[in-house]
């Protein structure tokens, strides 16, 4: 019986364990920035404290099933009627509780910290870039430099970057999982999201907010680069790039996958997508799954006359007006 008791919960952990190996690095515990450092330290302590309550839980249950099992001893045994134990009660209603605060003191105290300039970098001036996704791609607007880029982004090592973000149309959900927590775009509407890479290095980005069939491969790159190499790669683009246009900047909207692309101005002197009158791109009729393609579905209200004509409709059977 002991055993049984045992083999169950040590069977359904035992995938994790062996599906553990498939990836030899997950990369949100491999921090590469203070905000993605606060949430990994916000993660240890829920799962060491989660642990601790699986712990006592299972031992309890464990010994409990041991001590009042039915034995040979005790087969004729019958307890006697009782009625509840007021301090059991007590116990188990306000362990729960505690419990629920010692989570939800450091995940509130984590939250407000990631909602501005992370500690330390108070006195260093953050940089701008607007976000904006589309159906499949990010779009990332350097309004200071008056650049734009598709599918990956720049960021200077050291130096808060604030993003300001949106979309174009659908709902997203913006994360780089080694630099920071996730937060959703969504259209006629503007989030802001604080990151800071402390390392020189390529980062990956994805959304992970479902959207369509082509979500899934929506993915953008981080490049974090020293202060001198941020500025080369700003001067190569303003001397190399192609001048973005209003045509050319619609066409990027129309939901495809594209591979990255630099354009010297940006969108915001057209559209400011976070504008509530600004203009949706759903483009539904270009989506397609097997063969039938999307379409907008009005509710056609009805008109005045057509309301006058079915008042003064006369049913002849009763000789009377309806």
């Amino acid at each position: 019986m002991f055993r049984k008791i045992f083999i169950v919960p040590l069977l359904a952990l035992l995938p994790v364990l062996l599906l553990s190996g498939c990836d030899s690095k997950m990369v949100v515990f491999d921090p590469k920035g203070p905000a993605a450092r606060e949430i990994l330290g916000l993660i240890n302590w829920s799962l060491v404290f989660m642990a601790l309550v699986v712990v006592v839980v299972f031992g309890l249950f464990g010994y409990i099933v041991w001590k009042y099992r039915a034995t040979p001893e005790n087969k004729d045994y019958v307890p006697p009627e009782e009625h509840g134990s007021t301090k059991l009660e007590l116990i188990w209603t306000f362990i729960p509780i505690l419990i629920v605060i010692a989570l939800t003191i450091p995940t509130v105290s984590t939250i407000y910290k990631l909602e501005k300039v992370p500690a330390g970098y108070e006195n260093k001036k953050p940089i701008t870039i607007n976000v904006t996704s589309a159906d499949w791609k990010w779009i990332f607007s350097y309004p200071e430099q008056g650049i734009e880029t598709v599918n990956y982004v720049n960021i200077p090592v050291g130096t808060p970057v604030k993003f300001k973000l949106t979309s174009a149309g659908t709902m997203q959900s913006f994360w780089v999982p080694q630099l920071g927590g996730q937060k959703y775009t969504m259209n006629k509407m503007e989030t802001e999201l604080y990151l800071t890479a402390d390392e020189v290095g390529e980062y990956l980005g994805r959304n992970t907010n479902f959207n369509g069939k082509g979500y899934a491969d929506m993915e953008f790159t981080v490049e974090a680069k020293n202060t001198k190499d941020f500025e080369k790669w700003v001067n190569e683009v303003k001397d190399t790039a192609p001048k973005l246009t209003e045509k050319k900047y619609y066409e990027l909207l129309n939901p495809t996958h594209l591979g990255r692309e630099t354009y010297v101005g940006t969108h915001l002197q057209w559209v400011d997508h976070s504008q509530m009158n600004s203009k949706t791109f759903t483009n539904p009729k270009l989506y397609e799954v097997h063969g039938v393609k999307g379409q907008i579905f009005k509710d056609e209200e009805p008109s005045t006359e057509t309301s006058k004509d079915s008042t003064n409709t006369t049913d002849k059977s009763n000789g009377g007006e309806h």
